[in-house]
């Protein structure tokens, strides 16, 4: 038997629940919101995780150790075979010449530069950062690799 075969008089429809109708109905009067308060009002609603005042369950949990993942620098990649394909010979790299080539997301943060593939190319890079066999190919293939 599946769900979508049972048929509407086994109870496929649900019917829904008419309140404020009478006493007689079990949902009459209040209306299942109970006497007064701020949950008898119309457009009470409580915010994910309220207690009703008391200390919620998070702030009762203790706070333990420590890292600096949020203040880690974040430094977005670039390989000396991008730079081969993407810029012309005697070109200057940064940045914003990345940025405008599709090869960072952010102008603003920090590249680094890594040695994978090979450059054929004299280019005068600025980075952020070079590893050391990036600056290597940089400078045997004629360039220069700026840290900024």
């Amino acid at each position: 038997m599946k769900l979508d075969d049972i048929l509407s008089a086994a109870g496929k429809y649900k019917k829904r629940k008419r309140i404020g109708r009478g006493v007689g109905s079990g949902k009459g009067k209040t209306s299942g919101r109970g006497h007064k308060g701020y949950g008898a009002r119309a457009g009470s609603s409580r915010r994910l995780g309220y207690e009703g005042g008391q200390n919620p369950t998070i702030a009762r949990m203790p706070q333990r150790g420590f890292n600096n993942a949020n203040f880690r620098m974040v430094y977005q990649v670039v390989n000396v075979a991008a730079l081969d394909a993407a810029f012309d010979n005697g070109a200057t790299v940064d940045a914003a010449s990345l940025k405008k080539v599709s090869l960072i997301g952010d102008a603003g943060k920090p590249v680094k530069i890594l040695g994978n593939g090979d450059l054929s190319k004299k280019l005068t890079v600025v980075a952020a950062k070079f590893s050391a066999s990036a600056k290597e190919k940089i400078t045997n293939a004629g360039g220069s690799a700026e840290e900024k």
